[in-house]
Order: structure tokens, then sequence, then C-alpha cells
């Protein structure tokens, strides 16, 4: 087993407290920050497990493992925090993921189970929404389709390329969330943009106060020139976006897509652009990542596509790092974290936090 740091070879201050509190984790964290803040505090254990550890190893580490930081979508898949994972690890307490998104853990099964969920939400807001932002402007001014066209030859002119001012225009925003608000806040600053906005959780008040007038999605979806999604990949929003829905939007609007994979249907959105009932797409998130070269996105030079990469900034991974690493500390307290996805495990946590990690300080 790689550990990334020894046991304690201080006593406890609380004398029910004889073992570390061990998190295991994947590959590598965001940034070292996350590293640097654990290890200063004695009586935490980093277990780093790597992709081509033996199942043994893994098991082992799991089978002590307090918690489990998913630092990974893709070093994580080998062993998913399910219930499978949930029956190899007996002492799990916590389970928190890199940044906002939550679709890699099977959070119902951990709240059966009394292990609470967190994760890094809002922590790369200001990443996600300037690669939006950056989107918009992108396939509005069409400066995709202008690079590769200087770059192929010169059988055009620039008046080939003729853009649209986004100024005044109209974005829908598909869950006001921390991204979506601060997605709608720029945009109606920077922009004098009209913010439309659809999320089942906010009433019209909250909102208003998020930058947004609350629509219905079939409204959203007619009216919009820019369509953001920002919500979680959840069983509500899986498909959530296909055929009936792009047949809703202007021919002249842009569909953005930096949220997660999933929640539109892929060939639906081929279709939508090959029949011309969209005016183009920017998309950073694929039910397979990356997505195979044969895509059939990569066929229209109306689509911008990205690699996942819209919170992957260094500002981002420090602040999601550090987030995850200081929300593990309160964990390891006993204190309710600030980004608990599943507070109805709370009082099962409690009984289970005091039986495997023993500080007698839960709240």
């Amino acid at each position: 087993m790689n550990k990334r740091q020894s046991a304690p070879q201080q006593p406890h201050e609380n004398p029910d407290r004889h073992e570390p509190f061990n998190i295991v984790y994947f590959e590598r964290w965001a940034d070292p920050i996350a590293e640097e803040i654990l290890a200063a505090e004695p009586f935490v254990r980093l277990i780093r497990l790597t992709r081509g550890d033996s199942p043994a190893t893994i098991a082992a580490a799991f089978n002590a493992a307090h918690g489990f930081q998913v630092t990974s979508a893709r070093s994580d898949t080998i062993i998913a925090p399910d219930g499978a994972l949930l029956a190899r690890a007996p002492n799990l307490v916590a389970i928190s993921t890199g940044g906002a998104g939550y679709d890699t853990v099977e959070v119902e099964a951990c709240t059966a189970a009394g292990i609470i969920v967190v994760n890094q939400s809002g922590l790369n807001k200001q990443a996600v929404a300037e690669h939006v932002l950056g989107m918009m402007l992108c396939l509005s001014k069409r400066m995709i389709q202008s690079d590769r066209a200087m770059r192929r030859d010169r059988s055009w002119t620039r008046q080939n390329y003729v853009g649209e001012d986004i100024h005044g225009k109209t974005i829908g925003i598909i869950g006001v969330g921390n991204i979506g608000t601060l997605v709608a806040k720029s945009c109606a600053s920077a922009f004098a943009m009209t913010v439309l906005g659809s999320d089942p959780y906010l009433t019209a008040e909250e909102m208003a106060a998020r930058g947004a007038r609350k629509v219905s999605l079939e409204t959203l979806l007619g009216e919009a020139d820019f369509v953001s999604v920002n919500c979680p990949l959840t069983k509500e929003t899986n498909g959530m976006i296909g055929k009936r829905q792009f047949q809703m939007m202007k021919k002249s609007a842009f569909f953005i897509q930096t949220a997660r994979g999933g929640i539109h249907d892929e060939s639906d959105l081929v279709e939508a652009l090959h029949e011309g009932r969209i005016a183009g797409a920017g998309i950073d998130v694929f039910m397979t990542e990356p997505p195979p070269l044969d895509h059939a996105l990569h066929g229209f030079d109306n689509v911008l596509l990205t690699p996942h990469n819209a919170g992957v900034t260094r500002q981002a991974y420090r602040s999601m790092a550090e987030g995850a690493a200081r929300q593990w500390l309160a964990i390891l307290k006993g204190e309710r974290p600030p980004r608990l996805l599943n507070p109805e495990a709370w009082p099962a946590f409690r009984e289970r936090y005091q039986r495997f990690v023993g500080y007698q300080r839960v709240r």
C-alpha cells in the first residue's frame, strides 16, 4: 500500500481515538495544497492508490478507509463509490468528490448506509462561467470557422464569416446554481442580455435574486439565443434535452453544454445540427470522454468541442483542492460540512462516526 503519510506517532488528544483517520484517493489531488493542508494534521493518513495497484492492495486500502476522495472521474471508475464499494469499506463514514459533479457516487446507497457525501460545488464556478462566455463569443463571432479557413486556404473573404453581437441577446440557463448564477450576472452586466432561468428548485423570487427571470423549460428553449446547461446529472436531468427540445429552439440559437454528458442526447444533437435546426453548439462534456475521433460532432464547423476542461484552470484546481481538504478536516472533527449533499444521512452518520472514528464531538 502506497501511503502518502505514515500512521501518527503521537497519542491522540481523545483517548477513545487510537487510529488515524484514513482517507483513500486515486492518483493525485487537483492541486498539492490539499495534501499540504491534510499533512499538517497528525491524525490524518492519506492512502494513495493507482490504477495499476493490485486488487488486494485496493481492497486493503478500502477496508481501512474512513474517507474516500474521488479525485478523478476516470481513475476512480475502477472502484466507483457504489453499493459494492460500501460492502468492502466497513469503516467508511464519508465520500467527497473533487468537483461539483457527483454522478459517480450512488448517493442513495450512501445515505442508506449512514455515509455522508460532499462535493466542491461553487469552487470552480468562475472557470466554468468564463468557459460558457468564451463559447458564446467564439460561436457568435464565428471564430472557429474563421480560424480553420485561414489555416486551410485563401478561397474566402472575411464577409464569408460575418458574426453576431451577443449584446442585448437572450440567454436561457438550465440550472441556476453557483455556476448558472455567475453566468446570469455576467451576461447581464457585461452584455446587457436578457436572462431566462429554468430550475424547479428555485422560486421566482429566488431566481430573480440570482439575476434571471424564472420561466418554464419550454419557454426558455423557444426564446433564448443561447441555451446553457448548468445543472448536475441526476435521474431527473438524465436525457432531459433531446429531439423535442432541440426542435423548440430558434434556428439562430446556440446550444452550450458544460455540465455533464448524458443531460442531452448526443445523437439528437447531431441530427439537429445536420438538419440546421440550430445555429451551432459548444460542447465540453460527452457520454464517452474523450469522445472517439470519428464522433459525428467533429464533422461540423459550427460546433466547438473542448475536452471537459471548462473547470480546469490553475485557480479552480487550487480552490477545489483546498476546499476538499478543509471539508475533510471538518468531517474529521465531526462538524457538519458546508457542502453536504445528503443531509438526511446526518443522524445515521453521527452514530457511524462515533463508532468508527472515535471523536465524541458530532453535532
